[in-house]
């Protein structure tokens, strides 16, 4: 088991990222204690995918609101006397989001991503960090998409924040790894099970006049392999990269794209 005897906090949980990673973390043996920002979500996540691979707990946790965080992360270290890998998996509704040019976008919809994930992202990367730097050992895990590293029309604010967040990535790697914290990133390329992922392929089908599943067809012809990354394939990468078979990693972000971005 990769992640025996590992504690690990996944934000945003009961979302179709989250709760992938909390089926993986558990399988390779991790004590997990799930969170989001409605608990019902994250309850079913624990009871019907996880707990039979392993331990759960869950709690409700707003990823943007500081005090909350802080006072969550320390009822897992009085319980588990550490954090040994954080993992935020938050996202946010995308209807007003994408598929707008950005002559026409709303200046509070463009701003919008960018605030979210930014906070949240180092708001829980901030407050994990400071319990991991007395055991000098952690893995703080973030999640960005392609748009990060390659133009893509229609994407609003979403790829400036996710640029955002491969930047901190980085930067958090190099403050914190001298103090035995690693900080890697996932980047994925579609995953269409989730429904958030259906949601912006609609959004940019409608934008350009064809169906969902044309638009999909579209994105997964510039992989190498003609699809696109699975769920199960990102939480597996997931839970390797959380484990201390890739102690060499840290202050990167890997490339699940297919083959779509050359590294």
């Amino acid at each position: 088991m990769l992640l025996k005897n590992k504690v690990a906090v996944i934000y945003g949980a009961g979302g179709a990222v989250g709760s992938a990673v909390a089926r993986a973390f558990a399988r390779e043996g991790a004590r997990l204690f799930l969170t989001g920002r409605h608990r019902a979500p994250v309850e079913a996540i624990a009871k019907e995918g996880v707990s039979a691979e392993g331990t759960a707990e869950t709690a409700e946790v707003d990823a943007l609101d500081e005090q909350a965080i802080d006072r969550h992360l320390q009822s897992v270290v009085d319980k588990a006397g550490r954090v040994d890998i954080s993992f935020n998996a938050i996202g946010i509704p995308n209807t007003a989001l994408q598929g707008i040019p950005l002559v026409e976008l709303d200046i509070a919809q463009f701003s919008l991503p960018i605030a979210t994930y930014t906070k949240s992202y180092f708001l829980t990367a901030r407050l994990a960090a400071r319990r991991m730097v007395a055991k000098r050992s952690g893995v703080i895990m973030t999640v960005t998409s392609i748009p990060s590293r390659t133009a893509i029309p229609l994407m609003g604010g979403v790829a400036p924040a996710m640029s955002a967040v491969e930047a901190l990535t980085r930067d958090l790697s190099a403050e914190l790894a001298p103090q035995g914290i690693r900080v890697v990133g996932l980047r994925p390329q579609g995953m269409p099970e989730s429904d958030t992922i259906k949601e912006v392929f609609g959004l940019h089908a409608k934008a350009w006049g064809v169906s969902r599943e044309q638009f999909q067809e579209m994105i997964a012809s510039r992989t190498h392999m003609r699809r696109l990354t699975t769920l199960e394939e990102m939480a597996n990468v997931a839970a390797f990269m959380a484990s201390d078979q890739a102690s060499a990693m840290t202050g990167t972000v890997v490339n699940l794209s297919l083959g779509s971005l050359d590294d």
